[in-house]
């Protein structure tokens, strides 16, 4: 077992798919915020539908709206290190949602 077992928290981060920070996709900004800030991992989900606060459907059956699909980044972490990281990617989200939820980790094997 690894110092990552135990009580955690996981992140769901909401966005679209043309979501920005600083001109570069938001999923990916976000991603290596959490690596320099020590997160054991990140993973970036594409989803094929679904609808936010502005009520409009994103689908890939739509080509006008397939390149703004749902995008959620999940990570699990300590409640310290999600705490210290959440003003951060406050500044970051124009729009989206944060949940956050408690997890048992039972398994974390980094390979090497």
């Amino acid at each position: 077992m690894s110092g990552l077992a135990g009580e955690r928290t996981l992140m769901r981060i909401h966005i679209g798919e043309r979501d920005k920070f600083e001109g570069r996709p938001l999923y990916e900004a976000i991603v290596l915020l959490l690596r320099r800030r020590g997160f054991a991992g990140a993973t970036v989900f594409r989803g094929i539908m679904g609808f936010g606060a502005s009520a409009g459907i994103h689908t890939e059956k739509v080509l006008r709206l397939s390149l703004d699909l749902p995008i959620v980044v999940e990570s699990v972490e300590t409640e310290e290190k999600i705490q210290a990281v959440l003003p951060d990617l406050d500044r970051m989200i124009g729009g989206g949602l944060i949940t956050l939820e408690r997890a048992r980790v039972i398994v974390y094997r980094p390979e090497g």
